[in-house]
């Protein structure tokens, strides 16, 4: 248990960061998964339409310190693969 004020101060931060980043992760994995569900059905409309949120999801987390930029960019390249594969196979 922290002793100093300075670390009762930080692990209260920390509690506090942790259950913002994790309600914003598990945000980032409904929309992922509302996206896949799309695909999987084969809808092109609604599969772009999920990709659009999933992506403003992924920037908007990516520009805040709980996930990286570089891991928003490749979860949204390899999203982007899904659709544009999705795409042309219903062309």
């Amino acid at each position: 248990m922290a002793h100093s004020l300075q670390a009762k101060k930080r692990a209260k931060q920390n509690t506090k960061r942790r259950t913002t980043n994790r309600a914003r992760k598990s945000q980032i994995k409904t929309q992922i998964k509302h996206f896949e569900t799309a695909v999987s059905e084969g809808n092109v409309e609604a599969a772009s339409e999920q990709y659009k949120l999933v992506v403003k999801k992924l920037d908007k987390t990516a520009s805040t310190s709980t996930m990286h930029k570089k891991t928003a960019a490749r979860k949204k390249s390899r999203l982007a693969k899904k659709l544009n594969a999705l795409k042309s196979k219903k062309s």
